[in-house]
């Protein structure tokens, strides 16, 4: 069980809703910090990152010497009795889903909640399909659907999801990620980018992330803190469970407790990295500790060298 101590930056499910100007400012400034971002490193990689998996047939043009011959129209080479390849075009309009954690457990940070970095994360993806004149939606979920918004173009539309990432203060603390993931398989029949964003509390969720990735561009972006991994050390530490708000107090001057923290997660760390790997799931690790474009760079140059 995950547990988060308590009082280093943990938030509560049930926050109030903040002051409309308030809100205003944050969404503003985090537009601001996002659009540069996507200015300067990740337009052009988001792009070429995604290229060539969304393809439309175009046309039939006769086979040249060094045509790739997997692209062999065989039904009108037969017709015409001569080698006839197919032409591909890349599809112009794309679709970018953001599927965010809204959980209690994203409601904790030592640095910053988990909660706003997956919002600042979430606003560079939205800038960049704006830019790239694709379309972006939205699913906020916990143990279920809390909001969507369908895919729609446009600067205006990508600061109406920011606004509501923001506003969202009451959602459930429980994470089911299947339910999430059923949801986008049932509505969104095309083809599309699919960004989940999540810490991943909760166990339930290959079978979902199987299924979506067969038929969509399904990225995970874990969203992880250093407490996740290692705790700090103190005489007594509260800890309390951000799902469930169990709590316990455990000793943590005892080195060989937090020697024994640091290993177990390491393996749940390891168990995880083995099972994304075996599912072919792509993903990004960012920690509230750390700056995001590293992590974000080095998943667009793997994305392109895929490509």
């Amino acid at each position: 069980m995950s547990r988060c101590p308590e009082g280093v930056g943990a938030g509560s499910s049930t926050d109030k809703a903040p002051d409309p100007r308030e809100l205003a400012t944050r969404v503003r400034k985090l537009e601001i910090r996002s659009r540069r971002l996507v200015n300067e490193l990740f337009s052009g990689e988001y792009h070429s990152s995604f290229k060539g998996r969304g393809i439309e047939f175009s046309q039939v043009r006769e086979y040249q010497y060094g045509d790739d011959v997997r692209t062999i129209d065989w039904n009108t080479s037969a017709h015409k009795n001569d080698l006839y390849v197919k032409m591909f075009t890349e599809e112009r309009e794309r679709i970018m889903i953001l599927v965010l954690d809204g959980s209690g457990s994203m409601l904790f940070g030592s640095h910053r909640l988990k909660k706003e970095l997956a919002a600042e994360v979430a606003a560079i993806l939205a800038f960049s399909a704006v830019q790239n004149n694709d379309m972006v939606g939205l699913l906020v979920f916990s143990d279920k659907v809390e909001t969507y918004i369908p895919p729609r173009k446009g600067r205006a539309h990508a600061l109406a999801i920011l606004n509501v990432i923001f506003s969202l203060n009451q959602c459930g603390r429980k994470t089911d990620i299947n339910e999430a993931l059923s949801f986008i398989r049932q509505t969104q029949k095309r083809k599309a980018i699919v960004f989940l964003l999540t810490d991943l509390l909760g166990s339930d969720y290959e079978r979902g992330m199987k299924m979506l990735n067969m038929r969509h561009e399904f990225v995970l972006i874990h969203i992880g803190d250093p407490l996740d991994s290692r705790l700090p050390g103190s005489a007594l530490l509260d800890l309390v469970d951000p799902e469930s708000d169990e709590r316990i107090t455990i000793d943590a001057g005892s080195r060989a407790l937090l020697a024994r923290y640091v290993s177990a997660r390491s393996e749940e760390r390891e168990v995880l990295l083995r099972q994304l790997s075996r599912m072919k799931i792509d993903t990004v690790f960012l920690d509230t500790g750390k700056s995001i474009i590293c992590g974000l760079n080095a998943f667009f140059r793997h994305r392109e060298r895929k490509i």
